[in-house]
């Protein structure tokens, strides 16, 4: 006979949230960081974040000291067992954005899981550009005028 337990008590990942010997809660900035660095890590995702978010961004980098947002372009849920997390992309061109979201799905549940022992839910994916090879090593454009 195989025992049996309550959801209370257990969770997905390596061990329980919730015990007899207390509670464990883990902050939406903890998974929404986890789930950043995990996206970063799948080849085909040129950047995370739409326009205004990768604007901010652009400007936060450039203040000397800061430090890359790593939970840009996330959003998180976060409950006592579970996690759902929303993602906005920016594809490389030439990726199966298909093949591109279930790497970032794997990598983002795996990596959530192992760290936080929440069971997350789902993992919204939104594709808001396609980035170009051409986009950041183009030259400047030259002068007409010296």
């Amino acid at each position: 006979m195989t025992e049996k337990t309550t959801p209370a008590t257990t969770s997905a990942g390596t061990g329980a949230l919730v015990s007899d010997q207390g509670r464990t809660s883990i902050a939406d900035t903890v998974v929404s960081k986890i789930a950043g660095i995990a996206t970063r890590e799948i080849t085909g995702v040129h950047d995370l974040g739409g326009g205004a978010a990768r604007a901010v961004g652009a400007l936060r980098e450039r203040i000397p000291g800061s430090r890359t947002n790593l939970s840009q372009g996330v959003a998180v849920e976060v409950g006592e067992r579970q996690a759902a997390i929303d993602l906005d992309i920016v594809a490389e061109y030439g990726v199966s954005i298909a093949d591109l979201a279930a790497g970032i799905r794997r990598n983002v549940i795996s990596s959530v899981e192992r760290m936080t022992g929440l069971e997350v839910t789902e993992v919204n994916i939104t594709v808001h550009d396609i980035a170009l090879d051409t986009d950041e090593d183009a030259e400047p454009a030259t002068t007409r005028v010296e």
